[in-house]
């Protein structure tokens, strides 16, 4: 999932983009094997709560990927799940505010040992590289 704009954005809108884009970092940076899910969830949630916008963040940061889209585990604060080399996941956290709009960022990620590499090669620019007039 990327969140794009076609047009201009409002300065609020702008930073939730920035807030999202921080909290989806985290989770990937915290994820290698022997993590355990949760934890994964708590890196991104704390960059919300920092900001004191955790209430607009709505579902679990990401989730397995395999013979199915979506798969266990599930990133959840409750999530016991220990990630396993090779396994492929997503961290997507997103933010959604009332009148202003949503943002969700996620990545494709391999779990690499004692660290991760990220699959995913789309940008994340806010910005869409068309005119709103071409789509």
């Amino acid at each position: 999932t990327r969140t794009i704009r076609v047009g201009n954005t409002s300065s609020e809108y702008d930073r939730m983009f920035e807030l999202v884009c921080e909290a989806e970092m985290a989770g990937v940076m915290v994820v290698k094997e022997g993590v355990v899910g949760s934890d994964i969830d708590a890196a991104a949630r704390r960059v919300f709560e920092r900001e004191g916008v955790d209430h607009e963040y709505v579902h679990g940061t990401g989730h397995g990927i395999g013979l199915y889209i979506h798969e266990q585990p599930i990133f959840s604060p409750r999530c016991v799940a220990v990630l396993a080399t090779n396994e492929v996941v997503t961290v997507e956290p997103g933010l959604y505010r009332g009148g202003v709009g949503g943002v969700r960022i996620e990545d494709l990620v391999v779990v690499a040992g004692d660290s991760c590499r990220i699959l995913t090669q789309t940008p994340k620019d806010l910005t869409c590289p068309r005119s709103p007039r071409t789509i």
